[in-house]
């Protein structure tokens, strides 16, 4: 997949996230989701900004949190934490954008205080409390971390097939 991504461009920089939203520690935690995914793939070499052959920048532009599933007594059940960012890969050699895009993702999670135990499905893999190993955590804080992670992944693979 690798092969698909212009010959000249062997690193990337990936600069600290602008963030447009009042969400406190939201660019550090997308940013460092996005150099996560570049470093497990191995596809380019991360690098500072000053020597890189590319330069990924992107910017929050929304966070959204609100009621997704209601209970039979029309109370809410489960909320959905969506974050909005868009993206741009920057070619440094030929001074030109190599694509840009909005990426979205959202978490699930209850009012319980325990993700483990709430019924829901909270990083949306199809596996629910027991059955799901890496539901854990203050719920609210779970479902930012499956946002911030399904976005890096989006990012990475629109890299690995731009070209």
């Amino acid at each position: 997949m690798a092969g698909s991504i212009p010959p000249h461009i062997k690193s990337v920089a990936i600069p600290l996230m602008d963030n447009q939203t009042a969400e406190f520690g939201l660019a550090e935690n997308i940013t460092d989701g996005i150099l996560e995914q570049f470093n497990e793939a191995g596809i380019l070499y991360i690098t500072n900004e000053d020597i890189a052959n590319s330069v990924l920048r992107g910017t929050i532009k929304k966070v959204s949190e609100g009621p997704y599933t209601y209970s039979k007594q029309e109370s809410v059940s489960e909320y959905r934490y969506k974050i909005d960012v868009k993206i741009e890969w920057f070619d440094v050699k030929n001074d030109k954008n190599l694509f840009e895009g909005v990426y979205s993702a959202f978490g699930a999670y209850g009012l319980s205080g325990d993700i483990g135990s709430d019924g829901i499905d909270n990083d949306n893999d199809g596996k629910i409390d027991d059955e799901d190993d890496d539901e854990f955590g203050e719920p609210r804080s779970f479902a930012t971390n499956v946002a911030v992670r399904k976005i890096a992944e989006d990012i990475l693979n629109d890299i690995m097939t731009t070209w």
